[in-house]
This record gives C-alpha cells, structure tokens and sequence, in this order.
C-alpha cells in the first residue's frame, strides 16, 4: 500500500519526473515548500495544481502521515534538507547530485546509519530510462556475457534563458562531474557489478562560457574497478538541431557481446526514444524498449514499506556520489 509523500524544493525541473513517476505507484501527495524564487513554480503549478504551497517546510516535516519526502533544492542545499527531513524521520529521494562535498556526505552518512532512513539519490538517466531497464535484463541473462567497460555520453543543452543563477556556479550546482556525470558513474558501478573504484583520471573545463567563469561546460573521467573500466564524457553542448535535451548514449562492451543504448533519441532517424542494439554470437539485433518499464520506484515504494534495499542498495548511493565528488575535486586540483 503506497504513502503520502511531501515535496521539499523544486529548483530543478527533476522534480517532475521524480513526484509523477511515485504518484503512479499510488503514493499521494497534497503539500509543497521551496526555498526562494524558483523558475520551475509556475510549471509546477500548472502539472500539480492540487498540491498546496506550504510557507513552513515543518509543516511538510512535522506531518506523521508523510513518510517520504522528495527534494530538489538548489544542489548544494540538498544535504541539509536531506538530513532535516531523516531527522524527523522521513525517507528520502533526493535529485542528482545528493551531494557536492565530502564533507556533506559524510554527514549524510552519520544521520542515516543512525535513523535508519533511506537516502536515494534520483539517478533518472538509469531509473528513468526503459532502454536501461532493459539493458539490465539483457546484460542479468548473460547477453554479452561480463561487462568489462561502459563508455557513458551525457551531452545537455544550455537552454540559458531558462537558467538561474545558480546553474553557472560550480560552487552551488556541484561541478559537472558531480552534477551530470554522477548519472554515468551510476550507470558504471550498475552494469560492472562494482562496490568501489578509482578515478583515475577527471578533467572539467568552461570552454563556451568566460563571462561564467564559475561554469563547467565539459568533463571527463576515466574509472576503474577491479570489475571494469569506465570512460565517461559530460558537456553541454547539443546542438539546437537536436529534438531534444541530449544524445545520451551508453555503450556495455561484454567478454561475449555489446550493447547501445540510444536513450532519448536517435540521430538521422525520426525522432525516437529508448533504442537498444545488441549483437552476440548469436545475434545482431534493433531492440525498441519503451515499454521496458521503471522498476525502481515501484520498488522504492516497496522498501519505504518493507525497510528493505530493492530499489537501490544504500552502499551503492554512498559510493556513487563519493566518486562524483571525488572525480570533481580531482579535475579542480583540490
């Protein structure tokens, strides 16, 4: 039986993907807070009319019957807000980046292993991504036999009309491999099978942008484990040409086969999305997946109710976002 949810910043439009895809697994929700001016209020608005804007966030956290509370603040707010709300003994699915320094994770950490609370990060480009629900069926049944290396393209467009002030300070957003790049390092320690690894290459650079200096419109970073190797570049650069935000690819070199997901469209083609190729030894094959599903907020619904880690193991969020920042502080020389 799904539960009442509240929402605790709306400064990144994930939070839209993040409340309707736990809506339609029952979960309800009637309450909002966001911490200043938002661009994201009147979308908002208009997707959730019936959510109420609440002048308090305890209202939000004080409230016995919410159980979750969904966040996507401002980044580097996001680990405060985090901690408030286990504090008051509410799990929590944050948007990426959870965090944007060791220390605020660390924090993280202490208060979770002490509430017992779930702290998720939203990695939509894995969780809100059929190809990759399928991906992970494929590569579970032995299709490509071992992943050895994934080589994860997360390109973005700028859209800066509709960017606050925050999106050109690395100090607030994260950097970009903190930011955007956590979605790939997810994706790496996922189809690896990896508990940890080393970065053991990370480069950021603002090569569009010098009236920005704070920005970061590319990176980059090498990973690897002592299940495989990672490869990971992040930009904002997609051309307006595109019908979309980015071509985000994946590639999954296997010991038997490869995989490429095509996730959100497929260049030279009509526009479409969740494109899967496989070739093995025993085919070469186009497999269309949307309609491959999203387990995982089903399954976070599961675990909110059971205190199980279905959905995503805990260790596993601590460790992405650990190399985030890692790879982050290495690129910047810190």
């Amino acid at each position: 039986m799904a539960f009442k949810l509240g929402v605790i910043g709306i400064d990144h439009g994930h939070i839209f993907g993040m409340l309707a895809n736990m809506t339609a697994q029952g979960c309800t929700c009637d309450m909002w807070w966001t911490g200043g001016p938002a661009m994201t209020v009147t979308k908002f608005r208009s997707v959730f009319p019936d959510l109420k804007k609440v002048d308090d966030r305890r209202r939000i956290l004080d409230d016995p019957a919410v159980k979750m509370v969904l966040i996507a603040a401002i980044p580097a707010d996001r680990a405060a807000l985090a901690i408030e709300a286990m504090e008051a003994g509410k799990d929590v699915m944050v948007d990426k980046p959870g965090c944007t320094t060791p220390q605020q994770l660390a924090a993280i950490r202490e208060v979770q292993a002490r509430t017992g609370r779930i702290w998720t990060v939203n990695f939509s480009e894995r969780f809100e991504v059929p190809a990759v629900t399928k991906a992970t069926e494929l590569v579970r049944g032995g299709a490509i036999g071992r992943v050895v290396q994934t080589l994860g393209l997360g390109p973005h467009r700028q859209n800066l009309k509709t960017r606050p002030d925050w999106f050109f300070d690395s100090a607030r957003f994260g950097g970009i491999l903190c930011d955007i790049g956590s979605h790939q390092i997810d994706q790496f320690l996922h189809f690896t099978g990896s508990t940890g690894a080393e970065v053991s290459h990370a480069l950021v650079e603002n090569t569009t942008m010098p009236a920005h200096p704070g920005f970061q419109d590319f990176g980059e970073m090498v990973l690897r484990s002592d299940k495989g190797h990672g490869y990971v570049r992040v930009d904002w650069f997609t051309p307006d040409g595109l019908p979309t935000w980015g071509d985000g690819r994946l590639f999954l070199q296997g010991t038997e086969g490869q995989i490429e997901l095509r996730k959100y469209t497929d260049i030279g083609r009509p526009h479409v999305t969740d494109t899967l190729l496989l070739v093995n030894g025993r085919t070469n094959e186009l497999i269309p997946c949307a309609d491959a599903g999203l387990p995982y907020f089903a399954n976070l619904v599961a675990d909110v109710e059971d205190r199980s880690e279905t959905a995503v193991p805990q260790a596993h969020t601590f460790t992405t976002m650990d190399l985030a920042i890692r790879a982050q502080y290495k690129a910047e020389g810190k």
